[in-house]
């Protein structure tokens, strides 16, 4: 069992950057694959980045894809969110996952069903 824990969300104006956090119970971080989603309003949940329990590998969709990076520190059982030039679109509830799987590919590691915890979510609001 894992409980993952988001922080660090609030209100950013376009352009400016913000880290998330997820921190998560157990002594068996170091063996799950991490993602992050975010769901705004109205619309599905989608899939946001992806890092592999020895943080070797890594995905993000294109609409991220060189302004945000995922990274984690097992020591610190947490994985990290790094969103820079934010925009607008952005806004949205992110959500912290983690899956027993690893070595998938991105097909499989960006469908939320390959995923086994899920937090609560943190709210980031893009806005001027």
């Amino acid at each position: 069992q894992v409980q993952l824990v988001e922080s660090g969300g609030g209100l950013v104006q376009p352009g400016g950057s913000l880290r998330v956090s997820c921190a998560a119970s157990g002594r068996t971080f170091s063996r799950y694959s991490m993602g992050w989603f975010r769901q705004a309003p109205g619309k599905d949940r989608e899939f946001v980045s992806t890092i592999s329990p020895s943080g070797s590998s890594t995905y993000y969709p294109d609409s991220v894809k060189g302004r945000f990076t995922i990274s984690r520190d097992n020591a610190k059982n947490t994985v990290y969110l790094q969103m820079n030039s934010l925009k607008p679109e952005d806004t949205a509830v992110y959500y912290c996952a983690a899956s027993s799987r690893d070595g998938g590919s991105y097909r499989y590691v960006s469908s939320p069903t390959w995923y086994d915890y899920w937090g609560q979510g943190t709210q980031v609001t893009v806005s001027s």
